[in-house]
């Protein structure tokens, strides 16, 4: 039965049964599996999932004048270019602060001495179980890059609320990016 606004559910309640599950693919970051399933109509199916290895991570860096920085890179799944927050990848074992502090460093060579976690995302959870959080950087000093040997970067500081524009009008199309910047945003402005 739909959720009916007032009327108690069990929102643990999993409706669907896994009558097997193998694995079809791996590499050093995702692992794509087919689970055959039982579905909440109680027909017979099967379910794709692609596991990721690393949590996602964004950072909105955000200096004293209102400025952040945006980093573009072609993405070779999109095949086009894309403006986003610094992000990556973080070792699902680590502390996900320590790994979002990498990233910016590595991406923007920003280090900051305020950071204030400002999101749990779920990419594309038809799909992924991914999980992604968001940290606003602040009080950041500069320093140098140190990118990856995948990554051509270039960085753009700019306005904060221009960032958010381009977010706004689909210049930015990266979710976590979007998400990252208004929740920035809004946070910024309750202060």
């Amino acid at each position: 039965m739909p959720h009916v606004p007032g009327f108690p559910f069990d929102e643990n309640h999993n409706p669907w049964q896994v009558l097997s599950t193998e694995v079809r693919y791996q590499n050093p970051w995702i692992s794509v599996r087919e689970d055959q399933v039982i579905n909440p109509a109680g027909g017979l199916g099967i379910y794709g999932v692609v596991s990721m290895k690393n949590k996602a991570l964004g950072i909105v860096p955000v200096d004293a004048e209102g400025n952040t920085w945006l980093v573009g890179q072609y993405r070779y799944p999109l095949n086009e270019y894309s403006w986003e927050i610094p992000m990556g990848g973080g070792p699902v074992e680590l502390d996900i602060l320590e790994s979002a502090r990498r990233e910016l460093r590595e991406e923007t060579g920003l280090s900051a001495a305020r950071w204030t976690n400002i999101a749990r995302l779920h990419t594309s959870n038809s799909v992924t179980d991914e999980e992604g959080f968001v940290f606003l950087a602040e009080e950041l000093t500069p320093g140098e890059t140190e990118p990856e040997e995948t990554e051509d970067l270039r960085l753009w500081k700019l306005p904060l609320a221009e960032a958010v524009r381009m977010a706004m009008d689909n210049r930015i199309t990266d979710a976590i990016s979007v998400a990252g910047l208004l929740k920035a945003e809004k946070v910024l402005a309750s202060r």
